[in-house]
């Protein structure tokens, strides 16, 4: 009897040795997989303190401003403010156009990070949808915004090597432009809007970072008393003479009253008379992120230097 019950015995202990090594190697399995793959959140140490959000964001509705940004690392967006709609630099066809008052509206585009200003309206609400994240306008460089949209995107990596190459190309061309132009030159950058004409300091976006920060181009004197601090400062076409330098920029809103190009005062500018006037899009030049940046900096390049 005992004979015959010791293979059932043996069996039974071969099954369940067999099982106990099949459950550890599953678990062995399962826990290589988990190590070896990518986290689903990611803790972004923002302006207002430490906000969980997705390592691998795919909804995205960007509020304000920095559409461009977050296009610039090839992420989703599926809402955006007015402005960045109408924007010409933008691939925005699949986006909503979305405001920060409308609330349903954002839900029902089922967000996993929200991305806007520290004065955007609803913030606790916005917070309830979807992760939120604010940035203080100005309160980083237009460069140092990149590379923070790029921590907040878990792509760091890949908006500083842009930042750097960006630098180095404006640079560049920065110092084949004093060259053609003198080292003294001076440029102002000017627009039309609502019946209003300013003219812009270095951070205002316009192409002035680019000008005044990465190319080293001087600015007017007398715009630097009045625009570079505040950014930018208002002006009448009267008095506009005063304030234009040995090239000027002049960022074109299309459906506003540009009628003061056409005065006497202003094409008796010198840069105007002397062909030291370049017209740019004025929607082409409303922001300061990669997308608009490289267009700004191809347009200078070819007003300033032609096929050179």
């Amino acid at each position: 009897m005992k004979k015959s019950l010791l293979p059932v015995s043996l069996l039974a202990a071969l099954v369940l040795a067999a099982c106990n090594s099949n459950a550890e190697t599953s678990s062995s399995d399962a826990a290589a997989d988990n190590s070896s793959s990518e986290p689903e959140t990611i803790t972004y140490e923002s302006e207002n303190g430490p906000v969980e959000v997705p390592a691998d964001p795919e909804r995205i509705v960007v509020l304000s401003t920095y559409a461009g940004n977050v296009l610039a690392l090839d992420d989703d967006i599926v809402g955006v403010d007015s402005y960045s709609k109408g924007s010409p630099n933008y691939d925005l066809e699949d986006a909503q156009e979305v405001t920060a008052d409308n609330l349903e509206q954002i839900i029902e585009l089922d967000p996993d990070l929200i991305i806007g200003l520290s004065t955007t309206p609803n913030l606790e609400q916005l917070q309830e949808i979807a992760p939120t994240v604010t940035y203080t306008y100005g309160a980083l460089d237009y460069l140092e915004q990149q590379i923070e949209i790029g921590k907040l995107l878990n792509k760091e990596e890949e908006a500083t090597e842009w930042v750097e190459d960006f630098q180095a190309r404006a640079q560049e061309a920065g110092e084949e432009i004093k060259a053609k132009i003198g080292e003294d030159a001076t440029v102002s950058v000017i627009e039309n809007f609502d019946k209003q004409l300013y003219v812009f300091g270095d951070n205002w976006a316009r192409g002035t970072e680019i000008l005044y920060q990465e190319m080293g181009l001087k600015m007017p004197e007398k715009v630097q008393e009045v625009a570079l601090e505040p950014g930018y400062y208002t002006l009448s076409a009267e008095v506009l003479p005063e304030y234009a330098g040995d090239y000027l920029i002049v960022s074109r809103v299309a459906d506003q009253d540009n009628s003061f190009m056409e005065t006497e005062t202003f094409k008796n500018i010198p840069a105007v008379k002397n062909g030291n006037m370049f017209v740019a899009n004025a929607e082409e030049f409303y922001f300061n992120d990669p997308i608009t940046l490289e267009i700004q900096l191809e347009f200078f390049k070819e007003n300033f230097l032609g096929n050179e």
